[in-house]
């Protein structure tokens, strides 16, 4: 199988790709974010081993990138950050999976060998009600065409709305998936959903008389 190795630790990455050369893999070896892009747009991989801090472009960068250009080569992210908001920016950003640094081989392979197993990936399905589209792959949402930016928070309001479109979605319901259980229980819980569909709207746009998320009264929001 032929494997893009991106690692800007010459040793590690030399040593890395002996060991998976030995395993009867070729490997390419690229140490920065714009090279790695590059190459990957002109070779067919089976995998990608991507560390996290690049030159050029963060790790994160380069696999959003990749998912955006709809390459969806199975992707496992080297990386010495082990907090739980860098595992979710880069899970987020399309990486299949991630191995923290300092890490054995043996569980290189392991990891390599369950994202294979997944593949080819399957492209996530779009989503969409009127003219709004939603594509969890690359996290675009446009409406007529037209990109709109949206924070975290918003993307995930969202996309739980749409996923269940022709639904009444509860406001506890919804701000225990957005937010997490504890904030679901804290002061300020009742109005936080509130708050974000409105800034939601204020984004999407559309008709006055007819929002693409709709108000049930007395129980919270359905989108379609």
């Amino acid at each position: 199988m032929r494997i893009l190795l991106v690692e800007d630790e010459v040793n590690l990455a030399l040593a890395l790709r002996r060991r998976l050369e030995r395993d009867g893999h070729w490997v390419d070896m690229v140490h920065d974010g714009p090279t790695a892009l590059n190459q990957a747009s002109g070779q067919d991989y089976g995998a990608v081993l991507l560390d996290l801090m690049l030159p050029g472009g963060s790790g994160v960068d380069v696999c959003r990138e990749l998912r955006q250009r709809a390459q969806w080569v199975p992707i496992l992210v080297i990386t010495a950050r082990d907090g739980v908001r860098d595992r979710v920016r880069v899970l987020d950003a399309g990486a299949d999976d991630y191995l923290i640094k300092p890490f054995a081989f043996a569980e290189l392979q392991a990891r390599l060998r369950a994202v294979l197993r997944r593949s080819p990936r399957e492209r996530p399905t779009q989503l969409s009600v009127e003219d709004l589209v939603l594509d969890p792959a690359t996290r675009l949402v446009t409406r007529g065409g037209r990109p709109i930016v949206l924070s975290t928070r918003e993307y995930s309001l969202l996309e739980f709305l749409m996923h269940n479109r022709g639904t009444v979605v509860p406001r506890s319901l919804i701000t225990r998936h957005v937010w997490g259980h504890d904030h679901s229980c804290g002061p300020g819980a009742s109005n936080v959903a509130d708050v974000y569909i409105g800034y939601l709207r204020r984004k999407l746009g559309g008709a006055e008389d007819k929002p693409i998320i709709q108000t049930v009264r007395g129980v919270g929001y359905q989108v379609g």
